[in-house]
């Protein structure tokens, strides 16, 4: 299996874009971070560890993760877009207590059977899908009783 950065230098080559030492520095720390992320918390990690990076960089280079199939969009709370990195990993969904804010990651395998049905009905090709549940989990449910 290709590394990110392989991957996305080579999806830098096929669109005839530079791969600086910014953009690597951005993408390694990116895939170091193992839970979603916003712009605003990557940049401060970086910042404290005295990565030399703007805000504007990361905001330029998230689009081109997305479209390399790197990382995606997962939700938008508080006023801030939260990714995750996808490369590698097996594709799942999220329940989202509106509370708490925990996430809790989970697949289910009768979404596969989901997707064959729609793309039957409908004459589709299914690339992939989204689902976030929101709710309350059993901890916030609790508090309110």
């Amino acid at each position: 299996m290709k590394s990110e950065l392989d991957i996305f230098r080579e999806f830098l080559k096929k669109k005839g874009m530079r791969y600086t030492p910014e953009r690597e520095i951005i993408i390694k720390e990116i895939f170091s971070i193992h839970d979603h992320f916003d712009v605003d918390s990557l940049y401060i990690s970086m910042r404290k560890k005295e990565a030399r990076v703007s805000k504007a960089s990361i905001y330029r280079l998230i689009p081109l993760l997305i479209e390399a199939n790197l990382i995606e969009e997962v939700f938008f709370d508080r006023g801030q877009m939260y990714y995750e990195h996808i490369y590698g990993h097996e594709h799942h969904c999220h329940l989202r207590c509106v509370n708490c804010k925990q996430i809790l990651e989970f697949n289910d395998p009768r979404l596969k059977e989901i997707e064959r049905d729609l793309a039957d009905k409908f004459n589709y090709k299914i690339l992939r899908h989204k689902l976030e549940v929101m709710g309350l989990c059993q901890k916030c449910q609790d508090e309110q009783e």
